[in-house]
């Protein structure tokens, strides 16, 4: 039979693919792009640093915190109203979360999309040239350590069902997994949304029960502690200390606050 010649621009895609997915799988994971130093990183750390889960919710949390915190204190700073404050809060909370919402989702659609092409790339040469890519198989096998002759009887068990063909195909070849790999777009984008507007909403939150100075104080004290768990959960992705996480996650969020808020000032100084 003759062998199939896919355009150009596919064979390149399929030649690239798994080089993207494994820095994908990495950057998913996380610490794996870090290399282990000493014995703080232990299994459980290790563990909770390939959650992809985990680390969405983390960063997606520390993203609205720190954004919206910005956005109040710059608008404290100068000087503005209780109700003007929290409106500028909410809409920095709307805007941001729907952004990242529909950011979220078209990357993931855009990416699935791209996956379910290539599948069914892999579906029509598996049919119009199986020989080929049975002899492709066994070669993945033989390069995993396996024996000639166990690498050909496996291909050739693998090649009987087309449905096992492919599933192996897509995970041997392409470092797919058919069943799991492809993500649900809408599935991030509401995910993304929720822990965005989760992490806005903790400055937020003193301007609903108080005003002026004491409202200001109060944002800042639960923003510093919201700041401080989120260091200390981003060291369950990167292995590091949680102290020192914490910490330096605490000082780069005063640092943009503390320079939104001067903006502020200077800025409602000058409309005044």
């Amino acid at each position: 039979m003759t062998q199939v010649q896919l355009p150009p621009e596919d064979r390149e895609t399929k030649r690239q693919l798994p080089r993207i997915l494994d820095a994908r799988r990495r950057l998913l994971r996380g610490n794996d792009l870090l290399s282990p130093h000493g014995p703080e990183i232990d299994e459980q750390s290790a563990g909770a640093g390939k959650s992809g889960a985990l680390r969405a919710a983390v960063f997606g949390m520390n993203d609205g915190l720190l954004s919206n915190a910005a956005l109040i204190m710059g608008f404290a700073g100068a000087s503005q109203s209780r109700s003007v404050i929290v409106l500028a809060g909410i809409s920095g909370l709307l805007a941001g979360a729907f952004s990242m919402g529909a950011g979220e989702y078209v990357s993931m659609r855009v990416q699935r999309e791209m996956l379910e092409r290539l599948l069914h790339l892999e579906r029509r040469e598996l049919e119009l040239d199986p020989h080929t890519e049975e002899l492709e198989l066994a070669a993945i096998y033989r390069k995993k350590g396996l024996p000639e002759e166990l690498s050909n009887r496996v291909a050739a068990e693998v090649m009987k069902d087309p449905d096992v063909a492919l599933d192996t195909h897509a995970r041997e070849e392409l470092g797919l997994d058919p069943k799991e790999g492809l993500g649900s777009p809408w599935g991030a984008a509401v995910s993304s949304f929720v822990t965005f507007a989760t992490g806005a909403l903790i400055p937020l939150l003193p301007f609903f029960v108080a005003s002026g100075s004491t409202a200001t104080a109060a944002s800042l004290i639960v923003t510093g502690a919201a700041l401080l768990a989120m260091g200390a959960l981003t060291s369950l992705l990167t292995g590091k200390r949680p102290a020192g996480s914490a910490l330096r996650q605490l000082a780069i969020g005063i640092a943009a606050m503390t320079v939104t808020f001067a903006i502020g000032s200077l800025l409602g100084v000058t409309v005044a």
